[in-house]
C-alpha cells in the first residue's frame, strides 16, 4: 500500500517561491517587450569553460 504525498516540503514551497519571485522581476524589467523572458540557463559555450555552473 502506498502513503499519500504529504505535499512540497519546506525547502521545495520556497525554492519554488523564489523563482517565481524571480520570474516576476524580470517580466517587469523587460516589459514591454516583444520577446518572451528565457527562463532557462543557456549551455556553456567555449568561451565559458572556466565558469564553474551549478544546477
Amino acid at each position: 500500500m502506498t502513503r499519500p504525498h504529504a505535499g512540497p516540503s519546506p525547502e521545495e514551497t520556497k525554492e519554488k517561491r523564489a523563482l517565481g519571485e524571480a520570474l516576476e522581476e524580470g517580466l517587469e524589467e523587460t516589459f514591454p517587450a516583444s520577446d518572451p523572458v528565457n527562463v532557462t540557463q543557456p549551455p556553456p559555450s567555449r568561451g565559458d569553460g572556466h565558469v564553474k555552473r551549478t544546477g
